[in-house]
């Protein structure tokens, strides 16, 4: 290995930097989360660029695994804010968030299905769902594998991220979050959810004002 090489590693693993954040907020936000008790974190919806020398079926596995990744980082985060009485809410896991998804014939497409019907199968009073668009897979395995086949890394990788919190009882989108980061080849699902939730918890409505 050339003596560059760690530091150049090393160097890649920066913290994402990120422009400013786009936040919509009902005006009644507050009185619909009065007597919310449970929330649960959809699977994310991942897309990323198309890539040379990797075919459709491989991109779209990099993806499911992607939204794996982003789907328990941010419930791992959450539930960190919650420990931290940061949040005043019950994250429901996302074991059986998925399960119950997938018993209702749901785990690769629920968009036929309004939110509120989607909070009403998992038995939460409001669901997160998100969208991540990603310059290229984020995990550090798949950017590896990846690099492998099309045969260089690139120096940066980007997201476009959108969070938004729905109401069970009206179906209504009481809260939004869009979010742009950029940052390095080896940027990991857990940085850029870190990057994202730092700011974006703080402006959601659950939040618990220290």
């Amino acid at each position: 290995m050339k003596p560059f090489l760690p530091f150049a590693m090393a160097a890649s693993a920066l913290l994402l930097n990120s422009c400013g954040p786009k936040i919509y907020m009902d005006p009644n936000a507050a009185s619909i989360v009065q007597n919310h008790q449970s929330i649960a974190i959809l699977p994310p919806k991942v897309s990323i660029a198309p890539q040379k020398k990797v075919d459709a079926a491989a991109l779209l596995e990099q993806q499911k695994a992607e939204s794996v990744n982003f789907q328990k980082e941010t419930h791992s985060w959450l539930l960190k804010r919650k420990a931290q009485e940061k949040i005043g809410i019950t994250i429901q896991d996302v074991e059986t968030t998925n399960a119950l998804l997938n018993r209702a014939g749901f785990s690769n497409d629920y968009t036929t299905l309004t939110p509120g019907e989607i909070a009403d199968i998992l038995g939460v009073d409001a669901v997160m769902s998100s969208s991540y668009s990603l310059a290229k897979p984020m995990s550090q395995g798949a950017a590896i594998a990846l690099a492998l086949l099309v045969g260089f890394y690139g120096s940066t990788n980007s997201a476009t991220v959108n969070l938004s919190l729905y109401d069970k009882l009206n179906n209504k989108m009481f809260w939004k979050y869009n979010h742009k980061a950029e940052g390095s080849m080896l940027s990991s699902p857990a940085m850029l959810i870190n990057s994202l939730m730092k700011n974006a918890s703080k402006k959601m409505p659950y939040s618990i004002k220290q």
